[in-house]
C-alpha cells in the first residue's frame, strides 16, 4: 500500500468524489483508509455515565485505498506513486513530475 498516515489524497469515485483530505489512520491488511472529512456517516451515541452528553455525532469510515489517489506536494494534483532507490533507503517518488513525496 503506497498511502501512509498523514499524506494528503484526493477521492477518485463514490460520493465523496474530487474531495481532498489528510489521513488519519492506514490499515494496510484491510486495505483502507480513514480521511479527514471523507466518508462521514451519522451515529446515534447513547450517554454512558450520568452526566455524559448524546446524541447524533459524525464518523469517518473507511474507504478502499484503490478509490484515492496521492496528492503530489509539488504538483498539487493526484498521482500515481512510483519508487526509487538512493542508497539505502527507497523513497516514493511522483509519476508525472518525478518529485520525491
Amino acid at each position: 500500500m503506497n498511502i501512509k498516515k498523514d499524506d494528503k489524497i484526493v477521492v477518485l469515485s463514490g460520493k465523496d468524489k474530487g474531495k481532498q483530505g489528510k489521513v488519519l489512520v492506514a490499515e494496510p491488511k484491510a486495505g483502507k483508509v480513514i480521511v479527514e472529512g471523507v466518508n462521514v456517516a451519522t451515529k446515534h451515541k447513547k450517554p454512558q455515565k450520568q452526566g455524559e452528553d448524546g446524541g447524533i455525532i459524525k464518523v469517518e469510515t473507511p474507504i478502499y485505498v484503490s478509490k484515492v489517489q496521492l496528492v503530489c506536494p509539488k504538483c498539487g494534483k493526484g498521482t500515481r506513486v512510483g519508487y526509487k532507490v538512493t542508497g539505502d533507503k527507497k523513497v516514493r517518488v511522483c509519476k508525472k513530475c518525478g518529485a520525491e513525496i
